[in-house]
């Protein structure tokens, strides 16, 4: 009985003291660092039209109106950009049901726009691996510049300046790629930011 507390005692001992280290002085302090640090990013990058919360940086959501930036495709169950439901299609290069859907989305682009001889960039037909991309390459904005100064009745360098006012460079010079803020772009357009 005596070697059963013995050895007992430290493991409940141990037990007890990570616990309280583990499940509530660290997250305590790396939340106060956090908070303070980077209190923008511990909130959840949130974008706020007149206080009122209308997204956030870090998830896309779906705008389809022909005078707005279009993201990229949603996979998410239910409904588009579905952050409960974060997946991708998980649809190979070879399956009929992905070329289904981007030989789709190549015919919505180009009947939204007609004129548009201009290559479609990649990242308009197909979806993330998150399915919640709030980002798309500087090409595929641009493609969409004619389409979104026509619905608007604007002239194209408007709509290019909204875009490089929300267009990211490769993170500190050197990881990933640039890209565009979709959220950010139509804010601006519609002079909410």
């Amino acid at each position: 009985m005596k070697i059963l507390v013995s050895n007992l005692r430290p493991a409940i001992v141990s037990t007890l003291l990570l616990t309280l280290l583990l499940g509530g002085v660290y997250p305590a302090l790396t939340t106060f660092i956090l908070k303070v640090g980077f209190p923008h990013q511990a909130e959840g990058s949130l974008i706020r039209d007149h206080g009122h919360v209308v997204g956030s940086t870090l998830i896309g959501q779906n705008f389809d109106k022909p005078e707005y930036l279009w993201g990229r495709l949603s996979a998410t169950a239910t409904a588009p950009y579905n952050a409960g439901a974060s997946s991708g299609s998980n649809l190979g290069v070879n399956n009929p049901a992905l070329l289904d859907a981007v030989k789709g989305r190549i015919k919505a682009l180009k009947a939204a726009d007609p004129g548009n001889t201009a290559p479609i960039p990649v990242d308009l037909v197909t979806a993330s691996a998150s399915g919640l991309d709030p980002e798309i390459s500087p090409a595929a904005a641009e493609y969409q510049v004619h389409r979104i100064a026509i619905a608007r009745h604007v002239d194209e360098a408007a709509v290019r300046s909204a875009i490089a006012s929300s267009t990211k460079g490769r993170t500190l010079g050197v990881l990933g790629e640039p890209r565009v803020n979709v959220l950010e772009v139509n804010l601006r357009l519609d002079g909410k930011l």
